[in-house]
C-alpha cells in the first residue's frame, strides 16, 4: 500500500507516537529481562561459589577440631596410662621392698634363735674368707653382741683351713660392726688391711636382692610385655 501524501493530521501523529513508545517500551522490558535472566544466573553461580567456599571452610574448621579432639584424647590417654603403670611400678617397687625388709627382718632372727646354727653360718663365712685371701694372719670383725660366737666360729674355721689349704692363720677378732646390722662378718687381711672381704649378712642379702631380683619380679608380677629378650 503506498504511502499518503502530504502532513500528518494530529490523529495520525498521535497513533505513530503511541506505536514508537510502544515499541520502545517493549524494547525496554525484553531488555530488562535480559538483564534480570543475566543477573539472577550470576547470582546463582555466585552464592553458589560463596556457598561452595563457606561449606569448605567450615568442613575444614570442623575437621580441625575433630582433628585436634582427637589428639587431646589421645595425649589425654597416653598421660593415663603413663601414670597408671608408673603407679603400677611404685606399687610393685613398694612390695618388694617390703619384701626384702621381710627377708632381713628373718635373717636378723637367724642370731637370736639358734645360736649353734649362727655360729656355723660365721664359720662358714669366716673359712670363705680365709680360701679367698691365703694370708697368715687375718681380722675378722663383727657385732659387739657376736664377739664370742665370731672367737668360736673362728677357731673352727683355722683348723678346717688348715686341713684343706695345709696353711696355718692367725686370726684376730674385731667387735666394731655396727650393733644394729643384722650379723655376719668383715674380714681383712695383708699389711694395713688392704684386702678386704664383706661377708656380712646385709651385704649377702643386698648381693641377693640385685642377682635375685628379675627372677623375683617375674615370679611376683609375670614377665613384662615390653621385655623381648631373656638370658
Amino acid at each position: 500500500m503506498a504511502s499518503r501524501p502530504g502532513p500528518l493530521n494530529d490523529d495520525e501523529v498521535l497513533s505513530e507516537t503511541s506505536k514508537m513508545v510502544a515499541f520502545i517500551k517493549q524494547e525496554a522490558q525484553e531488555k530488562a529481562r535480559e538483564i534480570k535472566v543475566k543477573a539472577d544466573e550470576e547470582f546463582a553461580v555466585e552464592k553458589a561459589k560463596l556457598v561452595r567456599q563457606e561449606t569448605a571452610a567450615i568442613d575444614a574448621a570442623a575437621e580441625k577440631k575433630r582433628k585436634g579432639a582427637e589428639t587431646s584424647i589421645k595425649i589425654e590417654h597416653s598421660t593415663a596410662t603413663n601414670r597408671a603403670r608408673l603407679r603400677i611400678l611404685a606399687a610393685r617397687e613398694q612390695h618388694l621392698h617390703t619384701l626384702f625388709d621381710a627377708a632381713r627382718s628373718q635373717v636378723v632372727l637367724i642370731a637370736q634363735q639358734d645360736k649353734n646354727k649362727y655360729e656355723q653360718l660365721l664359720e662358714g663365712l669366716i673359712l670363705e674368707g680365709l680360701l679367698r685371701f691365703l694370708e697368715s694372719s687375718v681380722t675378722v670383725t663383727c657385732r659387739p653382741s657376736d664377739v664370742p660366737a665370731s672367737e668360736a666360729a673362728a677357731a673352727s674355721a683355722a683348723q678346717t683351713y688348715h686341713t684343706i689349704s695345709g696353711r696355718s692363720v692367725s686370726i684376730s677378732v674385731d667387735g666394731s660392726l655396727p650393733a644394729d646390722g643384722a650379723g655376719g662378718v668383715r674380714l681383712s687381711a695383708a699389711q694395713g688391711g688392704r684386702i678386704t672381704m664383706d661377708n656380712t649378712l646385709d651385704e649377702r642379702l643386698t648381693l641377693l636382692e640385685d642377682t635375685m631380683l628379675p627372677e623375683i619380679r617375674t615370679d611376683l608380677f609375670g614377665k613384662s610385655e615390653n621385655r623381648k629378650f631373656y638370658t
